[in-house]
């Protein structure tokens, strides 16, 4: 867009804070960067119990800015309603029903979760418990490791023990990768699956081939590696553009969309945008196509898009359809 002249011939400038994944840092930085009065919407900030902390703390309330496509699917940042986050992105209920929905149907029946102990993990094994009790299931065993660590050998030996047929994990890609290497390795050979937040690629990488073949992931935007959508075509030719080095990922496409939800919202906002015009522009979005991606926003949604599917780690290492 700023190669384009910018939104109403005004650049946009990004401006990258890291919290390294510490929920107080994640208030600092944001307290901060809303105290400057150049700073009109927030954007793609990860983890739900940092931004759970920020609603908590009423950052965003007294910030006034609108918080857009952060990376994350965590209920409690959708219900009860708040009006200063717009997710692109399904939410980890959304994720799990989808899961649970697919399992079920191939016939298994117990189901275990190993999950990160924080409002993360936590709000994908309420995801599970709640799919499960409308199938009238019950949970095999919810098995939990310390966030920012990958000490998952206590999860491995408890569900090891359940005999599950199915595993689904709500975990970053490290601890996934510990969890699958050592379940496979102590012989265990149930399905697994995890939701959207982890890379493929380092998955592979991290446990090996042989133990990340089969692994199902839930993705919350379309397939972004062939360029059948015009919004697929546009991202790989700016990854290529741009960033020369980088790999074709759903992160970054997913991103990629939230972007383009927010550049939208800045030229609807009009030429002197104030937080709470991008706010307004934002919600007027009532069904935006993206590219063959389409978003919808109002006054009373926040969540843009509902879209899940799995895919599965081929014999190859990449991801399948």
């Amino acid at each position: 867009m700023n190669a384009r002249g910018g939104v109403h011939g005004r650049r946009i400038q990004h401006v990258v804070a890291d919290d390294g994944y510490k929920v107080d840092e994640t208030v600092r930085l944001t307290r901060e960067l809303l105290q400057r009065s150049d700073v009109l919407s927030l954007f793609g900030f990860a983890g739900t119990a940092n931004i759970g902390k920020l609603l908590a703390e009423g950052v965003l309330e007294q910030g006034g800015a609108a918080l857009v496509a952060p990376y994350t699917g965590g209920e409690n940042l959708r219900t009860p309603f708040n009006p200063w986050i717009f997710h692109l992105r399904a939410g980890y209920a959304d994720e799990t029903e989808h899961m649970v929905q697919q399992v079920t149907t191939l016939g298994m029946r117990r189901i275990a979760v190993m999950y990160q102990e924080d409002g993360f993990g936590q709000a994908g094994l309420e995801g599970v418990r709640a799919a499960l009790a409308r199938r009238k299931l019950p949970l095999s065993v919810a098995a939990g490791y310390e966030r920012n660590t990958d000490k998952v050998e206590e999860a491995v030996k408890r569900i090891m023990a359940s005999d599950a047929q199915a595993i689904i994990m709500i975990s970053v890609n490290k601890p996934t990768a510990a969890f699958v290497k050592r379940y496979r390795e102590a012989g265990g050979g149930a399905q697994l699956y995890n939701i959207s937040v982890v890379d493929p690629a380092e998955i592979v990488k991290l446990a090996g081939l042989r133990n990340a073949h089969g692994l199902g992931i839930s993705q919350v935007v379309p397939y972004p590696y062939t360029p059948r959508l015009l919004a697929v075509r546009e991202y790989q030719d700016l990854l290529k553009r741009y960033a020369p080095d980088q790999q074709v990922n759903y992160t970054s496409f997913e991103e990629f969309l939230g972007a383009k939800v927010l550049v939208e919202g800045l030229r609807r906002a009009g030429p002197n945008p104030t937080r709470g015009k991008v706010i307004e522009a934002l919600e007027s979005m009532a069904a935006f196509d993206l590219g063959g991606v389409t978003v919808g926003y109002s006054p009373q949604n926040r969540v843009g898009s509902r879209y899940v599917e799995v895919t599965v780690i081929g014999s190859s290492g990449k991801l399948l359809k």
